[in-house]
C-alpha cells in the first residue's frame, strides 16, 4: 500500500505550509507510505521558496513544464511512484479525512478508483458560491445524462486513482481546470472499478481562486464533448 498526493499550485503562499502540515500529520498518524508532489505552477509570490525549505523525503516540488493546472496534474502523475495516485487542493478545500477514507477503500475493496461527491445526503459543503454552484449541478447533471451515470460529481478534482490506470487513460489533453472532467470521463469510459462516497467540501479562507468560470467554461463543454465521441 503506497500513496502519491499530487498538490498543483499557483501563489499559495497563504495555504502551502498548512496544507503540507495537514496532509503529513494525518498521514503519519495512520502510517501510510505516501509522497506528497507540489507541483508549481509558475508561481511568482514565495510559494516556491517555501516548499523548498518544507521538502523531505516525503515532499518533493516540481517547476511545471507548461502553463496550467491540467499541465501539473499531467506531470505530477508522470513523476509519482506510489500505487495509488489523489488529487489534493492546495487550499485545503477538500477534509483531509476523506483522504484516508478513499485510501482504505481502494484498498480494502481493491478498486481502480474512489470518486467522492459533495452532492450526496451525508456530504457537507461550506461556502460554496451560490453561481458557481448552481453552475456545477447544471453541468455535472448534463454529464450523468450522457454518460448514463449514477455519479452526479465528475467535476470535483479530489479523487483517488489506482496509477496504472491513470497511465492507460493517457494521452489527456486538458491543459486548465477542465483536466478534473477529462481524467473521471476517460476513467469511466474504460469500465474501471470505483465506488462513490459522500465527502465534505469547504470554500477557501486564504488566497485567490484560480478557477475563473467565464474562462474555463468553454474549456469544460470541449472535453465533455470529445469524451462523449469516445464513449463507445
Amino acid at each position: 500500500m503506497s500513496l502519491s498526493i499530487i498538490v498543483p499550485v499557483k501563489n499559495e503562499e497563504k495555504n502551502i505550509a498548512n496544507t503540507c502540515k495537514v496532509l503529513k500529520k494525518k498521514l503519519s498518524k495512520y502510517g501510510i507510505n505516501y509522497e506528497i508532489l507540489i507541483i508549481d505552477d509558475f508561481s511568482d509570490d514565495k510559494t516556491a521558496s517555501i516548499v523548498n525549505k518544507l521538502k523531505s523525503k516525503s515532499i518533493s516540488l516540481y517547476k511545471n513544464k507548461f502553463p496550467g493546472v491540467g499541465n501539473a496534474i499531467k506531470y505530477g502523475i508522470l513523476k509519482s511512484k506510489k500505487k495509488y495516485v489523489c488529487f489534493f487542493m492546495s487550499d485545503i478545500s477538500d477534509d483531509v479525512n476523506d483522504l484516508i477514507s478513499y485510501y482504505k477503500l481502494i484498498d480494502e475493496k481493491n478498486l481502480d478508483g474512489v470518486f467522492g461527491s459533495r452532492f450526496l445526503n451525508k456530504s457537507r459543503i461550506k461556502n460554496y458560491p451560490f453561481i458557481k454552484l448552481i453552475l456545477n449541478r447544471i453541468f455535472n447533471k448534463m454529464v450523468q445524462l450522457l454518460f448514463f451515470s449514477n455519479f452526479n460529481d465528475f467535476t470535483n478534482a479530489f479523487k483517488i486513482y489506482r496509477k496504472v490506470k491513470l497511465i492507460k487513460i493517457f494521452p489527456l489533453k486538458s491543459e486548465k481546470f477542465d483536466i478534473f472532467l477529462e481524467i473521471p470521463l476517460k476513467f469511466y469510459i474504460k469500465k474501471n472499478s470505483f465506488d462513490i462516497i459522500p465527502i465534505n467540501w469547504t470554500g477557501r479562507k486564504k488566497g485567490i481562486s484560480k478557477f475563473i468560470i467565464k474562462e474555463l467554461s468553454f474549456n469544460y463543454f470541449k472535453t465533455l464533448f470529445k469524451c462523449f465521441l469516445r464513449r463507445n
